[in-house]
């Protein structure tokens, strides 16, 4: 009955720290965070701890598998270098910075360097919630960024562990070569994923239960093909999302879309909540773990938090100079943004739950500060939520981010094609499935207008017979039409998962209810 009720405590808690969050607008995950750490001196609750492997190989599959399904692929590709730029050498760089800083307070090289692969990345979670302020392209942007840099820090963080479990140095070498595994071997093993979950869905296409059962199981054998091997299983997941996100719309049904996103949006906002919960209520056990004197790893902590923070700052107002200089080609003069714009990736810089989980998964043993580490990189994560996390909305303010009409011309020119495709189709299916001209006549009308759906904003009610039957037919050619233009990269996908949305819907209403619904 005790876990009965703790799980009940955390479901109470996660509704009212959401009820908080929206009626107060601050962020949700400083809410939860700030809860988590009342919560933590409750008797009951003080008690719960955060298993890293829970999140390292359960929570993380997971959210970043959906973050990377809903990333459009071809605004990763036009924003790769920047992309990479902020998911590689910068984590790199920060994890240099936040060592250098930790060797002077007398931390060990290996212990140095842990931290710094602990703090350096950003974390998906945590920056999630920020997208939605931004533009298409700073919102692919950033949530590119966190699903990548996960894989560089956690590579890093492998190899300081090793040295310290051995009592020696880090093998920079050894290091070198581990990290092109990671991501080779990652991107491989997110291929193969992709091609098994592939393969399983042609199987079982059609059995709405199978299809969904495949597609939780994917990111939890992506990141199970990856890791034992050396590869980053942070990287297999994000491949294999990428992959499925651009071959699957042809292959799904609308109903297995529809539960499958209901799904994956209550499990990964719930799974996101708690994780931030979970990590506020560690902070009792870390502070205890200090002894009576955390005043100095405190402090410590609020250094490398500015580290991390100013580092960031400045690789994002040095590097693009830098590129500039050295690529004058007229389609990277387009991709420039100014400097006040600059700003919103330069301050969303948020850490979260991944950092907290590496910390707690460092070995136990005597010869190094474990708590200290634990205790520093909790702080990291809360300054980085509370001054970062409350003032980006003014710094979204004051960049002055432009509009993005591209994205509302796509979606005009997806609707638009849907509509045409529709009365295209609709004589051409009507003679082949002998629907009677009474009925063509008055789904013709529907298609002569200029919003695909009807005058009240609602589809269609389930029609019976030749009208449903004839109905469902043209909705299956408006949908290759959204698709098609996806393929020719004219629009993306983000606008092509509207399109789908209203379909589906369309579809649902059209379609008589299955026994299993």
């Amino acid at each position: 009955m005790e876990g009965v009720v703790i799980a009940t405590l955390i479901g109470v808690s996660l509704f009212v720290g959401g009820v908080v969050a929206w009626k107060t607008r601050l962020p949700a995950p400083l809410v939860l965070l700030a809860l988590g750490i009342v919560l933590g001196y409750v008797p009951a609750l003080g008690r719960i701890e955060l298993p890293p492997e829970l999140v390292l190989s359960l929570f993380l599959p997971a959210l970043l598998y959906w973050e990377s399904i809903n990333t459009p692929v071809r605004e990763v590709r036009r924003n790769l270098r920047v992309i990479l730029m902020l998911s590689i050498p910068l984590v790199l760089v920060t994890a240099a910075a936040v060592a250098g800083a930790a060797h002077l307070a007398a931390f060990a090289w290996p212990v140095a360097i842990a931290l710094g692969a602990i703090v350096a990345p950003t974390d998906a979670t945590a920056v999630g919630p920020v997208t939605r302020l931004l533009p298409r392209r700073f919102r692919t942007t950033l949530r590119a960024e966190s699903l990548i840099n996960d894989g560089t820090a956690l590579t890093i963080y492998a190899i300081a562990v090793f040295a310290i479990e051995n009592h020696q140095e880090v093998d920079l070498g050894r290091g070198a070569l581990a990290f092109v595994v990671a991501y080779a071997g990652g991107i491989v093993a997110g291929v193969v994923a992709a091609a098994l979950a592939y393969g399983a869905r042609r199987l079982v296409r059609g059995q709405t239960l199978l299809e969904n059962t495949v597609s939780v199981l994917t990111p939890f054998v992506a990141y199970l093909i990856a890791e034992p091997v050396g590869a980053s299983g942070v990287v297999a997941v994000v491949v294999c999302g990428l992959i499925l996100t651009h071959f699957t719309p042809r292959l799904i049904s609308a109903r297995t879309r529809v539960q499958a996103r209901g799904f994956w949006q209550l499990a990964s906002g719930v799974v996101n909540a708690a994780l931030f919960l979970l990590v506020g209520l560690q902070a009792h056990a870390v502070l205890d773990g200090l002894g009576g004197n955390p005043g100095p790893v405190l402090a410590l902590g609020l250094l490398v938090a500015a580290v991390v923070m100013v580092v960031r700052l400045v690789w994002i107002y040095t590097t693009p100079y830098l590129i500039r200089a050295l690529d004058r080609r007229p389609i990277q003069r387009t991709l420039r943004v100014s400097a006040r714009q600059r700003l919103v990736t330069g301050w969303a810089g948020f850490r979260g739950a991944v950092s907290l989980a590496a910390a707690l998964a460092l070995p136990p043993g005597d010869g190094y500060p474990r708590d200290e580490l634990i205790a520093i990189t909790l702080v990291v994560i809360v300054v980085t939520l509370v001054v970062q996390g409350l003032t980006m909305p003014a710094v979204v303010r004051f960049a002055r981010l432009p509009a993005d009409p591209s994205e509302l011309e796509e979606e005009r020119l997806a609707e638009e094609a849907m509509r045409d495709a529709g009365a295209g189709a609709l004589g051409p299916m009507a003679e082949r499935l002998g629907t009677p001209d009474d009925i063509v006549e008055r789904v013709r009308r529907q298609y002569e207008e200029a919003h695909p759906r009807t005058s009240d904003g609602r589809a269609p009610l389930w029609a019976d017979g030749s009208e449903g039957e004839l109905r469902r037919a043209v909705i299956a050619k408006k949908r290759e039409a959204v698709i098609r233009l996806r393929d020719e990269g004219r629009i993306d996908d983000t606008i092509l998962r509207r399109m789908e949305d209203r379909l589906d819907i369309e579809e649902l209403r059209l379609s008589p209810i299955a026994a299993d619904d």
